[in-house]
This record gives structure tokens, sequence and C-alpha cells, in this order.
């Protein structure tokens, strides 16, 4: 067997793995939502812990399969996401503090991969986006202060990172930018719960699509964003068997 059909080979095992999991991701979404709105517990408690490592796996295989690597901050990102997510099922105040914990290491993840990418190279559009959602950050904050109770330096600290990854996501393009801003939508309605304010129709439901759409628009735009360049052997092998270059051809 030639390099070139070994090649060819393991990047189409490499395809099929990144379609499957991307299925699965998909599937297991649409499982958790589901289960959200026929208050299924058992299902929404056991498929949220699988949502962010399967999302997590795809975004390696599918930056395999373009022959590119993946920023080396996004599986942990995502990782810790699902840590956190697994910290907030568990539903008392000690696992609830270490769950926002969890997700703040995440956006730490994701404001240094943000930056590393160039998201501050326009200054003054950074600081138009910045202004806007600082000022949404302190209306926000200063409305919810009241009813957060212990909560109000957690939730106010744990905020004002989750709005620099909005800010440094929407330097990236429209794709990482929309996931930024839901992330701070759905996360803005789990502060509203917290605060015992009114809950909307089917609050968690929007919580939690909202979340993971975000997810996977900040994934695939990072992926998307990377410019690392692929090894000439295989961006040649890559040519040979029709498939186009980058991330264009890999599903994301």
């Amino acid at each position: 067997m030639s390099i070139r059909t070994t090649t060819r080979a393991v990047l189409g095992g490499r395809l099929r793995a990144t379609t499957g999991l991307l299925t699965g991701f998909a599937a297991t979404s649409a499982a958790h939502l589901g289960a959200i709105l026929t208050d299924t517990s058992a299902l929404r408690h056991a498929t949220k812990p699988a949502l962010m490592p399967l999302l997590a796996a795809h975004s390696v295989t599918a930056a395999a399969a373009a022959a590119r690597e993946a920023p080396k901050l996004l599986a942990p990102a995502l990782l810790l996401s699902g840590g956190g997510d697994v910290l907030l099922q568990l539903g008392d105040d000690t696992a609830f503090l270490a769950g926002m914990g969890s997700f703040a290491a995440a956006h730490v993840c994701y404001v240094t991969m943000f930056v590393r990418q160039g998201a501050l190279t326009d200054r003054r559009r950074a600081l138009v986006v910045a202004a806007a959602y600082a000022t949404a950050w302190a209306v926000m904050v200063g409305q919810l202060w009241p009813d957060l109770g212990d909560l109000q330096v957690p939730v106010a600290g744990y905020s004002l990172l989750l709005a620099s990854t909005a800010v440094t996501s929407a330097g990236l393009g429209r794709r990482t930018g929309v996931g930024g801003a839901l992330f701070l939508l759905s996360d803005t309605l789990i502060a509203t719960k917290l605060a015992k304010w009114r809950e909307l129709p089917g609050h968690q439901f929007w919580i939690m699509a909202t979340y993971i759409l975000a997810q996977y628009l900040l994934a695939t735009g990072l992926l998307r964003a990377s410019e690392t360049p692929r090894p000439p052997q295989e961006a040649r092998a890559s040519t040979a068997s029709g498939t186009t270059g980058g991330f264009g051809a890999v599903p994301v």
C-alpha cells in the first residue's frame, strides 16, 4: 500500500470519526433538551455530563481530519465546562460554587485563545464592544445584586469573566461573537433564577439551548480561525482524494 493510499485511508477514518462524534453530540443535545421539556429527570441527568466531552472529542478529531492542530486550550475549556455541568447538577451550595469555579477556568481558557488568535487587533472595535458589554454587565449586576444574598461577590466576579469571553469572542468573527453573546445570555438566565426572579416559560430549556449552541459556536469558530499550516504531505494527499483544504472539508 502506497503512502498516499495509507494517508488517504487515515484521513477518511478521521473524517468518519468526527462526523460520528458530531452526530452523537447533536443527538445527545436533542435528548437532553427533550428531557427538560418532558420533565424526564433521569434522562436529563444522564445526558448533561456527556455534552461537552462529546463536543471536545469532535473538535479534536475535526482538527485532525483537516490536518490541523486544534487550539491547545479548546479541549480543556470544554472539559472544564463539562465538569461545571456535573457539579451544578449536585444541587448543594458547595458544589454550585465549585461548578462556577470550573466554568470560570473555562472562560480563562476561552479569553486566552481569542486573544492569541488576534481578537484584540482592532483596538477601536474592541473598545466599543467592551464598553457595550461593560454597560450591560453593570446594569444587570446592579439589578440582581440585592437579590443574590451570599452569592453577590461570586456571581459578580464570574459574570465579569463571562463578559470578557463575550468581548474577546466578538473580535474573532461573527460565529464566535454570537457564541459569546449566547453564553452570556444563558448564564444571565441562571442568575435571574438564583435571584428568584420570575422565570420565563420553559426557563431551564432556554438556559440549556442557548448554552449548547454557544459552546458549539465558540468551538467551531475557534477551529475555523485556526491558521496552523498543514503538513505538505497530508495536504497533497487531501487534494488527491478530492477534499478541499481547511476546516471546510470537515463537518463543524
